[in-house]
């Protein structure tokens, strides 16, 4: 779903500071609640892995994709290419960072919430952040272009009917002035506050708490961080 073509682009979106931020609070939820043994759910490259090694936390993460695992592994950090309906161990602490739960869609969201349930011990932490309308509508939307030396990268975003597509197209200069060209699409799903409480509800989650969230403006929360105890 061109998450494989937007990790080769990530590093140019300069995101960074963005990423810091989000991740410091989500340390600081764990550290208040004196959480260890942390399953990090679309761990990407292994950022976060790393700030809790950092940390002293022991942590496993797992991510769809291949190419990403890798260089966790490279790392040196406890990472599988697995779904997580396929983990076997149990954890107290089930993290997904950075819109990971805006790419499951709507008729899989209970599903995955369930999933996490599962994988969670008794009295363990499901932590997780999703965007909200106002970071769909006002934040996400919109074109950027990027033309660096050897590459040109065109990235399109539509925000309708609670699914923002991006489109990503990525030229690349070869040999004999000839261009390659990469493209893919990447949606994402608006899921409100209203559908997230019913089905962690469901599940057998308690919401301690919501935090909203400004990671991209200060103008209104553009995210919100749920942290919620398997009871």
């Amino acid at each position: 779903m061109g998450l494989e073509l937007y990790s080769k682009i990530e590093e140019y979106l300069d995101f960074e500071e963005e990423v810091i931020q989000l991740h410091k609070e989500f340390l600081s939820i764990i550290f208040e609640k004196g959480l260890d043994n942390i399953l990090d759910v679309g761990c990407g490259q292994g950022a976060f892995l790393n700030h809790l090694k950092a940390n002293g936390k022991t942590a496993c993460g797992i991510d769809l994709s291949v190419e990403q695992i890798t260089v966790c592994l490279s790392f040196a950090l406890d990472a599988k290419a697995i779904a997580l309906k396929e983990v076997t161990s149990k954890y107290d602490c089930v993290t997904a960072i950075f819109d990971v739960i805006n790419y499951i869609p709507q008729n899989d969201l209970s599903i995955f919430i369930k999933e996490a349930y599962s994988t969670l011990n008794n009295n363990g932490y499901f932590i997780f952040d999703t965007n909200s309308l106002f970071g769909f509508e006002e934040v996400a939307q919109g074109s950027l272009n990027i033309n660096l030396r050897n590459k040109f990268i065109s990235i399109d975003a539509l925000f309708k009917e609670e699914k923002l597509k991006t489109d990503i197209r990525v030229f690349t200069h070869e040999k004999n002035n000839l261009f390659k060209k990469e493209e893919d699409t990447i949606t994402q799903y608006y899921h409100s506050s209203v559908t997230l409480r019913n089905s962690l509800k469901n599940a057998g989650f308690k919401i301690e708490k919501i935090i909203n969230f400004n990671l991209h403006t200060d103008e209104e929360s553009d995210k919100l961080i749920f942290v919620c105890k398997k009871i």
